[in-house]
């Protein structure tokens, strides 16, 4: 791995890259421009299709890499492509992906302008069972990938797998929810899975607290002023 993408993905983890004294500092990674970005989107799904770094691969009808507008203010994370994703190629489709969209649209989203959606796993697991550990481990590179292309000012993980991957963790999802995280530089929201949200509706007022939460975190953004990290 080349030391300024390594460097990229040490960051984009929090994880602190040390030097012996006296070395000098990597540089950091260009932002690319958009002829470069256009090449390293290309790259990128090439390698995600062509990907053998987990037993995944064998199983897999195709890689999903992701949908949406390739630079977005937002960047929507789940767990893994279900049977119609890896049928499709496309995350977040059928009926989970109906009522995302739908839960996207209620504040001023829509995968096809202003939202990029992607997922930690860019195969499908066997039976839909969660992601393994090594699996997720040999995913991430990608997403972190993603992200630098991306450049999202908010990101919103949707699902327990999602917020637990992204951020390290085994805490329950009910005691991630209302909190500013943040993966590397960019602040992170959670919310419920639509998946689990068609099994308890009743949960689906939660996620619209987790919803309002997200924009009104983004609009601190984007207006300049700074978030306490915590719901109001």
């Amino acid at each position: 791995m080349p030391d300024a993408t390594r460097a990229r993905y040490l960051e984009a983890l929090g994880i602190d890259l040390w030097l012996p004294r006296g070395a000098p500092a990597p540089a950091p990674a260009p932002v690319a421009a958009p002829a470069d970005a256009e090449a390293e989107w290309q790259a990128l799904k090439s390698e995600v299709m062509r990907c053998t770094r987990c037993e995944l691969h064998k199983t897999r009808t195709q890689g999903v890499l992701g949908v949406g507008p390739r630079r977005a203010d937002w960047l929507v994370i789940g767990e893994a492509p279900g049977a119609e994703e890896d049928r499709r190629g496309e995350p977040f489709v059928g009926a989970a992906g109906q009522l995302l969209d739908a839960m996207l649209r209620a504040i001023g989203l829509d995968r096809a302008s202003n939202v990029y959606i992607a997922n930690i796993l860019k195969s499908r697991p066997p039976g839909n069972r969660d992601p393994r550990p090594e699996e997720v481990a040999a995913c991430l590179p990608y997403l972190v990938r993603q992200i630098a292309l991306v450049r999202p000012k908010i990101m919103l993980a949707v699902g327990r797998i999602a917020a637990q991957n992204l951020l390290a963790t085994d805490a329950p999802l009910g005691r991630l929810r209302g909190q500013v995280h943040r993966f590397g530089d960019t602040p992170l929201v959670v919310t419920y899975h639509p998946a689990y949200l068609l099994r308890t509706p009743s949960d689906k007022r939660k996620a619209w607290e987790d919803l309002k939460f997200a924009r009104s975190v983004y609009q601190q953004l984007t207006e300049g002023r700074a978030s306490d990290g915590n719901r109001a």
